[in-house]
């Protein structure tokens, strides 16, 4: 008996991790993936997308899977959501030519973080 309350609270314990990880984006608001319009690329680790000519989203990975790609090159976007929304982290499936993308990270940018963007990074 003492083992499957045991089993029970690590199954509780994971399932309010992964809960934890799913949470919406940043301010509750999800992005509907007809409303991507563009994208550049920062560095090995970032991407920058345009939502809709409203959001500026920076999609941050853990591996360097951007290594070598530029603004210009095809970045392919599989939608794991059959909703057509990402809502958060775990939504994203990005590939590029350096490799599959591992997303740690997806923030929605102030107005004042998009201005200060360089000009070669906006989206």
């Amino acid at each position: 008996m003492r083992r499957f309350v045991l089993s029970g609270l690590a199954v509780k314990a994971a399932a309010t991790a992964l809960a934890a990880q799913a949470q919406p984006a940043p301010g509750g608001k999800c992005i509907n993936t007809r409303d991507l319009r563009n994208h550049t690329v920062a560095d090995d680790h970032t991407l920058y997308f345009n939502v809709g000519g409203r959001d500026v989203y920076r999609v941050t990975s853990s591996n360097a899977c951007l290594a070598g790609v530029t603004s210009t090159d095809s970045i392919v976007l599989r939608y794991r959501a059959s909703t057509g929304r990402i809502c958060n982290k775990l939504d994203w499936d990005i590939a590029s030519q350096g490799g599959r993308c591992i997303v740690s990270e997806m923030t929605r940018l102030t107005p004042d973080e998009v201005r200060a963007l360089p000009r070669g990074v906006k989206p």
